[in-house]
């Protein structure tokens, strides 16, 4: 054997391509065969727990991005948290009810949802909410989520169910729950009241008209021939008028226009006159709008008075200042027409349809008659100018349709009564990022009462009962307890199965006329109201501990999950249901423009996995700064797969050259180690700590940071480098190869546990084939201390190392713009003759042994401070580099140029430390 061209390279079977799209399911199968999730649980049971409460995604459609973002930051710290001391389960849930799935059924089946039997359509909606639920479960799988998937969360299931009776009890004995006929928001498109929770604002062209009310009876102030000019975008109310709201404190002009008498706000006279399209305005008197209260116009097309009203709400915005008054369809409407006692009209129904209260329009969708209506009003010369305005209008967010408002008796939880309570419940919550104490503390501020019914059949019935002599409703310990056990035996479905009289616990009887007959409410639960119950159904019901230690939703759960999660605990309990509360932006596009599939730049998760892998999806993650909006594309991912290739190449750097390390007896005392080498375990202890601190404070591109600039510029463009001759020339058991695989040992335990949390595929990988290990999954272990012997590493040392590295990045310039001009071909082809042009860098590289390894050339000339550098010589920042061709002749086993090649005759190719080396290989081989 020709021992003289052998080396120690890297022998290791991983892989040097990741190829994750195809080995990742074998990592999972690996798991799922090994239980893995079982395993951490078993393994951290007795720890302080760390419960992350999992907001459930809705069970339609398969997962988008914004998913992917979600679960896997929520992945990272149950991970973290697992390997950090605490005891961390996650429970996945899932939100099933509600309108999506009901519309999703109707249109795939064909349905005609008030045709078929309620249980028939609520089974169909429950087996399609499962089939969903098993797609995302098997996506969120293969994004590498860990977490308890046979035992979900589903709002669905009995046991939930059950829960969320009870806290609805709870509420309603406090007094919090009452049924009362207000306006709400209602969507014609599902039929159903919402909540402010459901309405998204959206850019919508609307007719703009201005329309005269004639006076009737002046009281004195205004004669008959006068019109109070009202202005509106929403001509189809217009049936519903029954008055015109001036504000008391507002001064209002009689004014005389192209020859008609009107009155309108004196602060938007010049801007509506202008509107209007008035040539001549005079000024005929002007009153407060107190001073025109009870004045009597007439309705513009029906028989009716509209009296002359007052109100706080009238503002200068726009119009005219006498504002059009519809009770049943606006808030501020509403409210001044019961304080007036103007009773409520609404004849629109739950369609959207006018009804007959509105002569002339029934029948017909109420935009439908805004046409109709202009017309009319330009019939009886009261309309004065129609025209068109774009405006922000509350709309739909499922349906994406208009919504309006609409008088109907609803169930409501009362806001009033414990928002005070909750105001001062988000002070004692840690939010993540800061500013969302205060977005949730303006939004509960500013929240009207909740409605909470909804008028559809998939969901959870509002278990009250109405006595059938009195009509008074029905709720106490004994019916919620009754129906709660009901649905953990027998599901929701039964409530709709069964007559009142079969739901209703033995011996009931009203309280205030002593019947026993009841009829059963009809209306479902909002949905919100479904997951807002979810620290109660999972967190209490499955002993997990409340309040959860976070809740981590997208910002737009502000006036979602939070808020209603917020509501439902604070009502009971008095507290909120978390401790801390971490919100994420939103994915855009590449250009920072939110995806659509009209625009064709949607990214699919489960089209990256396929192509790239879910670690490189899960890196993309860590990369980002996740708290505002994260932008993503092909490009992006790309660069972010770029990353990927290099960190790993690292690892399978360090695993090929610890093949044949036993860290158990090979290891090298610290003391014993080069100060390159303990640099660089400072340097290592430096990112543990570093990173062990982002994660506690949930900064992942801290880390991906952290590690990715570790492993490419201290380690690999540096370290392992100047490593790469000892490691391949010296012999196996050499003292300095050693303390390099104890080093590069050392890292690599650091650094797997590090990334575990982020890319747990990679790490079990690597794990695998790592020297020594004991414990079957990477999973199974805690995360690396920062070593204090290592973060010990004397100041002054530290800072030399920094100084030298500084210097050698400007030699490697000097050196890289030599290799251009092919003075070289490999470094160790070259010499150097450097000239330190300050007393630092003199400093610096005198305290250096070993020049030329570190600067992985042939021969090294330092020259002392002030020695004059040729003019051939590279003038850089704090020195001169002249870089030459070595002397001497290519070593055939180290493949360094050397001056002693040969200089052993039994050797004649190769230089005289590896005719050493080789010798001394012999002689053991022989033995």
């Amino acid at each position: 054997m020709d021992y003289s061209k052998t080396l120690a390279l890297p022998k290791t079977d991983f892989p040097m391509r990741g190829n994750l799209p195809a080995r990742e399911p074998d990592m999972q199968a690996k798991w799922e065969e090994l239980n893995i999730y079982e395993k951490v649980q078993e393994r951290t049971k007795g720890r302080p727990s760390f419960i992350l409460h999992d907001g459930p995604p809705y069970a339609n459609g398969d997962i988008h991005i914004g998913h992917a973002l979600n679960k896997v930051l929520k992945d990272f710290i149950v991970r973290y948290k697992s390997m950090a001391g605490y005891c961390a389960p996650y429970i996945p849930g899932w939100d099933t009810h509600g309108l999506p799935i009901e519309q999703a059924i109707i249109n795939a089946q064909g349905l005609d949802r008030r045709s078929i039997e309620v249980n028939d359509f609520r089974k169909r909606c429950e087996e399609y909410a499962w089939s969903y639920i098993d797609k995302q479960r098997d996506q969120f799988k293969r994004l590498g989520i860990r977490g308890d998937w046979e035992n979900p969360y589903v709002t669905l299931l009995p046991e939930y169910e059950a829960r969320q009776i009870k806290i609805f009890g709870e509420m309603a004995k406090k007094g919090y729950i009452y049924k009362g006929l207000r306006c709400v928001y209602w969507s014609p498109s599902s039929e159903t009241a919402l909540a402010d929770a459901e309405i998204e604002y959206k850019d919508k062209r609307s007719p703009s008209i201005y329309v005269s009310f004639q006076v009737q009876d002046g009281k004195g102030k205004l004669d008959t021939e006068t019109g109070v000019v009202i202005w509106t975008t929403t001509p189809w109310t217009l049936p519903a008028n029954l008055a015109i709201s001036l504000h008391p404190e507002l001064e209002y002009n009689v004014v005389k226009a192209d020859g008609r008498k009107f009155v309108l706000a004196g602060g938007l006279l010049e801007a509506a006159s202008k509107e209007i399209g008035w040539e001549s305005v005079e000024v005929l008197a002007t009153f407060k709008g107190q001073e025109l209260e009870g004045v009597v116009t007439k309705h513009p097309f029906y028989d009716r008075e509209s009296p002359i009203i007052l109100g706080e709400h009238v503002t200068l915005d726009a119009g005219t200042g006498c504002v059009h008054t519809a009770p049943g369809h606006g808030e501020d409407d509403f409210a001044v027409g019961q304080k007036y006692g103007l009773g409520v009209l609404c004849p629109v129904d739950h369609e959207g349809k006018m009804t007959k209260e509105a002569p002339g329009f029934e029948g017909l969708f109420y935009e439908d008659i805004n046409k109709l209506v202009t017309e009319k009003l330009n019939e009886t010369g009261a309309l004065l100018k129609l025209g068109f305005i774009t405006h922000s209008y509350p709309h739909d967010w499922r349906t994406k349709k208009p919504v309006i408002y609409r008088a109907t008796e609803q169930w409501f939880a009362s806001i009033d009564a414990f928002r005070e309570n909750m105001l001062e419940a988000i002070k004692n919550v840690k939010w993540i990022p800061h500013w969302g104490e205060t977005r949730l503390a303006n939004m509960i501020a500013d929240r009207g009462d909740w409605c909470i019914s909804r008028q559809r059949v998939w969901g959870v019935p509002i278990p009250i009962f109405y006595c059938k002599d009195c009509n008074e409703p029905i709720i106490n310990d004994q019916t919620i307890e009754h129906i709660s056990e009901l649905f953990r035996k027998e599901g929701s479905s039964v409530w709709f199965a069964r007559e009142a009289n079969e739901l209703v616990p033995e011996g009931l009887s009203c309280g205030k006329c002593g019947c026993t007959e009841f009829r059963k409410e009809t209306d479902i639960m909002d949905v919100w109201f479904d997951s807002g119950s979810s620290h109660e159904a999972v967190l209490r019901e499955r002993g997990l501990g409340w309040p959860a230690d976070m809740y981590l939703e997208g910002s737009d759960q502000y006036r979602g999950w939070f808020n209603s999660s917020l509501s439902t605990a604070v009502a009971v309990y008095g507290t909120a249901p978390y401790k801390a509360v971490l919100s994420h932006g939103f994915t855009l596009d590449g250009e920072g423009r939110k995806m659509s599939k009209s625009l064709g730049n949607t990214i699919v998760p489960q089209e990256v996995i396929n192509k790239l892998g879910a670690d490189i999806l899960r890196l993309w993650v860590a990369s980002v700064d996740y708290q505002a909006d994260s932008r993503i594309s092909d490009a992006i991912l790309n660069q972010i797969a770029e990353v990927y290739r290099k960190m790993r190449n690292t690892f399978r750097f360090l695993l090929g050259n610890l093949d044949g390390f036993d860290p158990a007896k090979d290891r090298v005392a610290y003391e014993q180690l080069s100060e390159l080498d303990r640099y660089v375990l400072a340097k290592a202890a430096q990112v543990v700590k570093r990173a062990r601190k982002a994660y506690d404070e949930y900064q992942f591109h801290t880390v991906f940071h952290a590690v990715h600039n570790f492993c490419v510029i201290d380690l690999s463009a540096f370290y392992l480098d100047i490593c790469k001759d000892r490691l391949y020339v010296e012999a196996p058991d050499n003292l300095k190869r050693r303390a390099a695989q104890t080093v590069m040992y050392d890292c690599l335990m650091s650094l797997v546990k590090l990334v575990a949390p982020i890319l747990p595929h990679t790490a079990d990988e690597v794990w695998s084939f790592i020297p020594g290990v004991t414990e079957a999954s990477v999973q199974l272990t805690d995360m690396p201390e920062a070593n204090e012997q290592h973060l010990g590493f004397a100041a002054e040392a530290l800072s030399k190392w920094d100084a030298f590295l500084a210097v050698r990045d400007e030699v490697l310039r000097a050196m890289e713009e030599a290799r251009r001009n092919k003075v070289f071909g490999n470094s160790v082809d070259a010499k150097l003759a450097l000239y330190p042009q300050t007393e630092e860098t003199a400093s610096v590289l005198s305290s250096m042994e070993d020049l030329a390894d570190l600067f992985i050339v042939a021969h090294v000339d330092l020259h002392p401070y002030g020695t004059p550098a040729p003019a051939e010589a590279a003038a850089l920042e704090g020195i001169s580099v002249v870089v030459a061709p070595a002397d001497g002749v290519k070593c055939e086993r180290c493949r360094v140029v050397k001056l002693d090649v040969g200089a052993d005759s039994a050797h004649p190719s190769i230089c005289k430390r590896c005719a050493s080396v080789v010798n001394e290989h012999y002689a053991h081989v022989t033995e």
